[in-house]
This record gives C-alpha cells, structure tokens and sequence, in this order.
C-alpha cells in the first residue's frame, strides 16, 4: 500500500534553498488576510512563554508519566513498570531529565529535591530500573518481532526498532555515515514515497487500540521524541501551560474538549466538533472544483454575519447551510482554527512541531511529525485528520481548482502555526517555509502517521507485562487460587481440539454462531475467521462488518488487520482472548 500523496507542481524542495518570494506568495496573502480580520483575544486565553528548567522538567515527567520520580515513592507502580519498558538511550533520557531537573532545585535552594539515585536506594537498582542493561528491548528484537524487517529498505519506513536508534550516527556526528542521510536528502526534488510496511502482526491504525493502550502510547512517543532530538542534536523547547480563561459555550473560541462535551450529548460517541464536520461537509459538497478554493477570501462582512449566525442558531438546528457561499465557508473553517484558545497542534508542542523543520532530511523530520502524532490528545487528533483528508481531497482535484498541495499547504500553515509576542512577526517570518512545508508533509503522509509504530506496541505489551502485580494479601491469593480452579475444571470440559498447541476459540456475541474453536497455521490470517464466520453464520449485506480483536493478555484492546498472520499474534500474545465485533469508529 503507498503512501504517496499528490505532488506540488513546482514546490520549493529545500529548506537549505529560500523559497523564492513569488512562491511564498500564497503564504503572505493567507497572512495579510488573518491580520485584516483583526481577531483579538488569543493573549488574554493563552500564556505563552519559555518554562524555567525545573518547571520544563517536571512537566516532561508528568506528561511522560514518570512524575512520581520528582514526587512521591515510587515503589512497583506504573513508573517502574514503564522504566523496565525503555531502550538503553531512552532511559539515559529520563534519568538526565531527573538529574537537571534535581540540580534545578538545589540551585534554587528549596526543600531538598529527591535525586534519581534517592528513589532506587543502590546503583544497581538504578541501573535496572532504567532499563541501562544490555538487551533491554528484547521484546522487539528477540521475540517475533511487531515488524521485522523489510528486504527492500528503498521506499519502505522501517517501524521495527526505536528511530532514535537509527540516528546513532548523528549522535556520533558523523551525519554523512547516516543511511537515512544518504538515501535521501533535503534537496531531493519531490517528495521520498513510501510503503507502510506489512508485519505479519499486521498494521496497526491509532482507532485500533484502546484508549488506555493510546495513553501508554503517548508517555513511550514523548520519551522517544525527545531522545530522537537530542541524537540530532536538537533541544526539545516546551511552552507554558495555557491559563483556562476559555469560552464554555458556543462554537467560535471553545477548546476541542468543551465542543465535544456539548456535541456528545446529542451525538454520543463524536470525535471531530460538529461545526467542523459540517464546514468540511459543506466544501466537499460545493467547493472542491472551486478554482482558488481556500486561497480566494469570501467577503469579510458575510463572514463575519455568519460566524454570529453561527453562534445562535447552530445547536438549535437552525442554521441555513443552503445561504452559505464556498469561499465563504472556506474562511469559516480557517477562523474556526485559528480562534481556538488552545492550538489544534497544542501549546506545549508547538515548538516541537517547530523543531521538525530543523531536521537534516525528510525522513528525520517525518519520523519527528509521526511521534508527535502520537503525543497530541484524542480531540485534537482526531480534529487534526478530518482536516488533512480533507486538503487532500483538495489536492486530488488540483485540475479544477488550480490548488497544488504547496499552494494548500502554504495557505492552510498560517492557520495552524501562530506567532504571537513582541517577536512573532521575525518567528513568522524565519518560519514561513519551514511551516509550509511540515503541513505538506503531513498531508502527503497521512496514512502512514496514523499507523502506529510497531516497536511503540511492542513496548506497550511490555508494559503492560510488567505492570502485573502479584497478590499481596492472603485474601486476593485465595481468591486467585479458586478462579484458577474454576478456570481448570471449565478447560476440562472444552473440547478436546482448544487443548492442542495453536488452538484458538473466537467469540461471535453478535452471530447466530457465536463461538469456534480454529486450529492456526502459519497461513492463517484474520480474514480467514472472519470469512469462516459469514460462511458459518450467512451473510447478510446489511449487516456491519465485523472485524477480529484481541483482547487482553498483554493488550488492552487491538483490531486486526484483516492480513494479520494470527499464529503470530499467538505466540506474541498467548493468553488473549479472540473477538469478533464491529469496530466502533
């Protein structure tokens, strides 16, 4: 499957070359536009500005969560399940974060800081918490692994291991032994296209896992990203936190979280705003074949009626959709970006995403976009791509609209990427391109951002594993031992064919059949028990499909890939139980 997106016709393709200004032209039309709206209020919702190092520090444990190492005993809690999980380099992150931020505190001469080394009481602890000990990703590289590798490493994006283990020859300075270097630099003249790669564990999509293997998820991506940086040599900068002085009703100027509050209670289960939905809705209907859609500004003061329209009657279902002009809706879907209090990217990792466009090829710098991906919140996420497979609908139709994805780009970038402060005019400025560019990339490698890396899972399973406490009191040990033997006279009584090696039993709760007993081998894929099932159960053409999941073990929850080899997954995972339901997405 590719993940090649449409081409610009004539894209500016380094960032070591200036755009010229005529291609940048575009870019500061979509400026002078914003300006000319004349929005306020952003300052008073946002604060913006550099952390103090103890401040970045603590904040970066909390979001990775490790903040029981700077506060509180950290015992055999999900802290020290998560440090087990780590590589040898990102461990050594953590505990350089730990150390900067205890020598932070001590500087500032407030109540003794716990050090690092205060938490484990003897450096061998330490090193083992940490995960400093050789093979500490053996659940990737020495098991079967989520990815193994591919044999042609030309157009396919290697998910196996950590990408801050790729870079060791960054880390070395010595950039022009890096393989990624060498396959393709800045100033190659498209964009690299690439393959998703195809483990036998199959691919993973974000809405595949559950929410809390997603949480997980995102404290290994915040670790990761930020030792892929530090082996390029970039310092990860973090804003401040954002003061909640936001709207809780209405549409323009609510945070993503409020609107989904509001919008879920007639809608449950909606993951993009309504409005938003609905202003995509309205140009995919009427504004795709629009030459200069997005670029051509509709009419201020019929924007700026509609936008209070809007406001009184969208939730009362009174809004006419019919008065409203493409072009008009264009410039609503842009101020609806622009005016959240907080940014679709996020405050705290605006700088990160700022950061990319400093990476020495494209491949770094899609790696950097694709764990920072993984990092936003579900909201904003979620909100995120509606948006980007709408621009490339855009793109897709670039004959009609005269709309290449370097003119959408550069357009759309404005909105996402805002500068505000006595300097933001020279940030913009310095940043123009490199903002115009990292929205190409993201549109152009959609698909693949969204799959989650397979060393990602693999560390989560890991985590998992290690989170698993035993009994502690002779009441749950009891407990434990009566479920076991329930357990073992229930196995007594299955058939005889669920006791041979590589045996499963998937559960149908919503088919006629609603169990089968399937005997793996090393063909079997999930579209195989999901065929058998139809054949078993008739198949209906109303009825949704329904995809198989494994459940438990050492996952939450996980949709498989329909080309999922499941004999793998068993190995991988043997005590998960088998479902099959429809996807909730």
């Amino acid at each position: 499957m590719s993940s090649r997106g449409a081409r610009p016709s004539s894209p500016p393709s380094s960032l070591e070359r200036p755009a010229s200004q005529d291609s940048m032209e575009d870019y500061w039309s979509e400026v002078k536009n914003i300006e000319e709206d004349g929005e306020q209020g952003h300052e008073d919702l946002l604060e913006r500005g550099s952390m103090d190092e103890a401040e970045l520090e603590e904040a970066w444990l909390q979001e990775a969560g490790l903040s029981t190492l700077v506060s509180g005993e950290l015992g055999e809690g999900p802290a020290e399940a998560l440090l087990s999980t780590l590589t040898r380099s990102q461990a050594a992150m953590v505990k350089k974060r730990v150390d900067n931020y205890t020598l932070t505190m001590r500087k500032r001469n407030k109540q003794p800081a716990r050090h690092v080394q205060d938490v484990f009481s003897t450096p061998d602890t330490l090193v083992g918490a940490l995960g400093l000990r050789q093979g500490c990703f053996e659940l990737s590289t020495q098991r079967v692994s989520e990815c193994p590798p591919s044999q042609d490493t030309s157009d396919t994006l290697s998910f196996e291991l950590p990408y801050s283990e790729g870079v060791t020859a960054h880390r070395r300075g010595r950039q022009g032994d890096c393989q990624d270097c060498q396959r393709i630099r800045r100033d190659d003249p498209d964009l690299p296209t690439f393959q998703l790669p195809r483990p036998k564990l199959g691919l993973t999509h974000i809405q595949d896992l559950s929410c809390a293997d997603m949480k997980k998820i995102g404290y290994i991506s915040l670790i990761e990203l930020t030792t892929f940086y530090d082996c390029l040599g970039i310092e990860l900068k973090r804003n401040r936190a954002a003061r909640s002085k936001a709207r809780e009703s209405g549409i323009f100027g609510v945070p993503l979280t409020t609107l989904l509050e509001n919008d879920q209670k007639k809608f449950p289960g909606s993951k993009v705003p309504l409005v938003f939905r609905k202003l995509l809705s309205k140009l995919e209907q009427t504004g795709l074949q629009t030459e200069g859609i997005l670029r051509v500004p509709g009419s201020a003061s019929r924007v700026k009626h509609l936008r209070q329209e809007l406001e009184q009657k969208f939730y009362e279902e009174r809004f006419d959709w019919e008065q409203v002009r493409h072009n008009d809706a264009a410039g609503l879907l842009k101020m609806f970006i622009r005016e959240l209090p907080y940014p679709l990217l996020t405050l705290q990792h605006l700088p990160a995403f700022a950061a990319a466009q400093s990476e020495c090829t494209q491949i770094h710098q899609i790696q950097a976009l694709h764990l920072l991906i993984m990092l936003l919140p579900e909201p904003n996420r979620d909100t995120l791509k509606a948006l980007l497979e709408f621009l490339r609908k855009v793109v897709a139709y670039e004959e009609k609209n005269r709309m290449s994805l370097w003119n959408v780009s550069m357009i759309v970038a404005p909105n996402l990427f805002t500068y505000r402060g006595k300097n933001a005019k020279q940030e913009e400025m310095q940043a123009a391109a490199g903002a115009a560019h990292l929205v190409r990339l993201l549109i152009t490698y959609q698909e693949l951002l969204w799959t989650v890396p397979c060393f990602l899972i693999s560390q989560v399973r890991k985590l998992n594993e290690a989170s698993k406490k035993p009994p502690t009191s002779e009441k749950t040990k009891r407990k434990l031992l009566m479920m076991r033997k329930r357990n073992a006279e229930k196995t007594e009584r299955s058939e005889l064919t669920d006791l041979r090696e590589g045996v499963i039993r998937v559960h149908a709760p919503l088919q006629a059949k609603i169990s089968m007993a399937i005997q793996l081998d090393n063909e079997t894929k999930a579209k195989d028990v999901m065929a058998r099932f139809d054949y078993e159960n008739g198949s209906v053409e109303e009825k949704p499909v329904q995809y198989l999941f494994e459940v438990g073990g050492n996952i939450g929850e996980r949709c498989l890939d329909p080309e999922t080899h499941l004999l793998d997954v068993y190995h991988v995972n043997p005590h998960c139980e088998w479902l099959l339901k429809p996807t909730t997405t």
